[in-house]
């Protein structure tokens, strides 16, 4: 049986680079989240993963899963455009599925009550800053 020569990282190479540089995901994730997150289902398990890719205590190979997905997200181009109806943001939701999934252990309950309590900031519409408080969570 001949060995398995299939690049999967094809198509991913966007998302490699820009996970590399963790400050312009956090910057650029803030951006867009508030921007879909009435239209995202998945806004809380999305939350959950950027408190723990900027958690210090988390090891570093789950950072780097977390910022890919994180990084698919933010790209201003996916396999499937998020303006489509219902079917836009499925392709970000597979990309950070299969992430979570991968290093599900090491979100914590804290990293997951950061994100309902952030998004309930959002809900409320308060004026906070939530890309501040997660660059001190982190």
């Amino acid at each position: 049986m001949a060995p398995d020569t299939t690049d999967y990282s094809v198509g991913f190479e966007p998302a490699d680079r820009l996970a590399r540089d963790r400050d312009s995901v956090r910057r650029r994730f803030w951006i867009k989240f508030k921007q879909v997150v009435a239209r995202i289902p998945f806004a809380a398990d999305l939350l959950a993963a950027y408190y723990c890719a900027f958690d210090k205590e988390t090891p570093r190979h789950v950072q780097v899963a977390l910022l890919g997905a994180l990084a698919y997200f933010i790209l201003p181009f996916d396999f499937l455009p998020d303006v489509m109806p219902v079917l836009g943001f499925t392709d970000d939701a597979a990309v950070l599925a299969t992430a979570i999934r991968m290093v599900a252990s090491h979100i914590t309950p804290d990293h997951r009550a950061a994100a309902r309590a952030a998004l309930a900031r959002l809900e409320a519409d308060e004026d906070v800053d939530l890309e501040q408080e997660g660059a001190a969570s982190g």
